[in-house]
């Protein structure tokens, strides 16, 4: 049942025609894991915790550097060193006290990602390298968990739903990772600050859609390029 307080905070929510109390309590019931704490990962969290969904796992291994707090809104210069999954656990509890998190301080590799996931209804990647992006889809693909798919680079960025209701899956797409020297991360090149945000608010859309039994993404990948203002959706 939604507490009163919650009742009140979500009223907004409530009043959509498409959610009602019934929406806002399957949120509340809702158990999303969120692969990156990072660029997409920041806001990501930030917008299931304020929006109201119950259960939120943080996957993530790194600490805050201060390189991160350009593009990673969570974090703050006295957070420097600590471990992301511990401030954002403690900045999303913040944002919403009836909000369950749970932290996996790990780096994510297709040895633990079905034991992980196993317990969540749905996934959200917003790690910034192939090979754990592979690993996310793949585990997904075999425990049948839709999947979230966002990535960035300089001022572009991509999403994506995987897996969802016989969709296809990153594979059908790219059937193979490329190597890692033929393709530039995150890491490695620029990308503007505000750029994951963008990115990171729509993936947490798409994950409230699904969660919500709302329209979604289904076999397209969207291409933004926030430069020049040119929005892209590609059926596949």
């Amino acid at each position: 049942m939604l507490k009163k307080e919650e009742i009140t905070r979500f009223k907004k929510q409530i009043l959509l025609s498409e959610i009602g109390f019934n929406g806002q309590l399957t949120l509340k019931n809702a158990k999303i894991a969120v692969v990156g704490a990072g660029g997409l990962g920041c806001p990501v969290l930030q917008y299931l915790a304020s929006c109201g969904v119950g259960t939120i796992g943080i996957i993530d291994f790194d600490i805050v550097d201060v390189s991160n707090l350009h593009r990673q809104i969570l974090y703050s210069v006295n957070d420097l060193g600590a471990k992301k999954v511990d401030v954002a656990a403690k900045k999303i509890e913040q944002l919403n006290k009836e909000c369950l998190i749970h932290k996996h301080d790990t780096l994510l590799n297709e040895n633990n990602a079905q034991e992980i996931f196993k317990n969540y209804d749905l996934i959200i990647d917003g790690s910034d390298n192939f090979l754990t992006r592979y690993a996310v889809n793949d585990a997904c693909v075999k425990l049948n968990i839709p999947l979230v798919y966002g990535s960035i680079l300089g001022f572009e960025g991509q999403l994506a739903v995987f897996n969802f209701k016989g969709g296809k899956n990153l594979r059908d797409l790219f059937p193979e990772s490329p190597n890692k020297e033929d393709v530039p991360d995150c890491s490695e090149n620029g990308v503007l600050g505000s750029l994951p945000g963008v990115i990171g608010t729509m993936m947490a859309n798409e994950a409230l859609k699904i969660i919500l039994s709302l329209p979604c993404l289904k076999n397209q990948l969207i291409v933004f390029d926030t430069k020049n203002l040119i929005f892209n959706k590609i059926e596949f």
